[in-house]
């Protein structure tokens, strides 16, 4: 067979795949885990349904900031006053309006994505480290001006009342049963997005904006897209928080530890993948229950960690695991795939001028 022959067969053979073996069967693991996780309440007492609540919460912000940073391209540092807005929007519509709860939940959320667009044209006339810079001083802008309405309760906050109908044990069952919904729609949302054509647009944005626009991809529609996207995951994260600690007060809920804490967790878990964050979050939540008792060495530890990962696992603890890619629980891109056999053995020798083939 010569070389063009055997180009030939491996060219009919190769195929595109998005995904492996490997893949569905971690997608199968994961879906059993996500089937079992509603009995939690049945099984595990309130305070440790609250503390899945939490992990959800940074699950949903690290899944939405990844998705405006490490699939977007724009390194934001004002994620928290979306949370903010999330968190005020349920207290707000659920103890002031008279919506019940799980009403008032959807709505802060598109109240999170309504506010984002008038932002994001102020924020996107910025670029790089000016557009973090900016969209950190649009967020204490939004504290400073819920502070000053009434109605919000000031600089004191507000206390979350809208459960106040349920016992204690109902409460923290329908809240946690509340944030493994919007964890998963948060999750899911960003993986059809991935997949989407629209996907991919944001992935040649974040690698080259003037090239992906060259290619007929709108640089400005689909970066605004995004982020409203993004502000609308943190707002449900927002919600979340509230309905599970029952309180909202401008320095907490709009405080930029949750940006440091969501860049943390990509960081660590694995920028531009949607398995990095949720894997992430689980470190860090681990790392808080277990350090949180040591003060001021506490952080120390959080940097010493992030510096490291950074420093040796550019790609984070899920390019570790994942072998840089190889397998992916949600794959969003495509891999050729060809035969190893025909790869393994290569092109057949050709026959020399006497009919018996010849190595070199």
């Amino acid at each position: 067979m010569t070389t063009q022959a055997h180009a030939a067969v491996v060219h009919h053979h190769t195929k595109v795949r998005r995904s492996t073996r490997s893949s569905w069967i971690g997608l199968g693991i994961l879906a059993i885990v996500v089937v079992a996780s509603p009995m939690a309440p049945y099984v595990l007492n309130r305070g440790a349904q609250g503390s899945l609540v939490t992990l959800f919460s940074l699950i949903t912000m690290a899944t939405m900031w990844n998705l405006l940073a490490g699939y977007g391209g724009m390194l934001s540092v004002g994620q928290q006053a979306f949370i903010g807005i999330g968190a005020y929007g349920l207290v707000y519509l659920s103890d002031k309006v008279g919506l019940d709860p799980f009403m008032a939940v959807p709505l802060a959320v598109v109240t999170a994505g309504v506010i984002s667009v008038p932002i994001s044209f102020l924020v996107f006339r910025l670029q790089g480290g000016y557009f973090a810079i900016g969209t950190w001083v649009v967020a204490e802008v939004v504290m400073l001006v819920v502070m000053q309405i009434t109605v919000l309760g000031g600089g004191i906050g507000l206390t979350f009342t809208g459960f106040s109908g349920l016992a204690a044990g109902r409460r923290i069952a329908y809240v946690y049963w509340l944030s493994l919904a919007g964890v998963i729609i948060a999750v899911l949302v960003t993986y059809l997005i991935m997949r989407s054509r629209v996907g991919l647009g944001f992935t040649a944005i974040r690698d080259d904006a003037t090239a992906a626009a060259s290619l007929g991809v709108r640089v400005t529609q689909s970066k605004r897209f995004v982020y409203v996207v993004a502000a609308m995951g943190c707002g449900l994260a927002g919600a979340m928080i509230a309905a599970n600690t029952l309180r909202v007060q401008p320095t907490a809920m709009f405080s930029v530890n949750y940006a440091v804490f969501m860049i943390f967790i990509v960081v660590i878990g694995g920028l531009g993948t949607i398995e990095g964050p949720i894997l992430g979050a689980i470190v860090f939540f681990a790392l808080q229950q277990w350090l949180s008792g040591l003060g001021v060495w506490y952080l120390v530890i959080l940097g010493v960690v992030a510096v490291v990962i950074t420093l040796f696992l550019p790609r984070g603890l899920w390019g570790l695991i994942s072998g840089n890619g190889r397998f992916r629980l949600f794959p969003v891109g495509y891999r050729v795939v060809t035969p190893t056999a025909l790869l393994a053995t290569g092109p057949a020798p050709e026959p020399d001028a006497e009919g018996a083939p010849h190595r070199t």
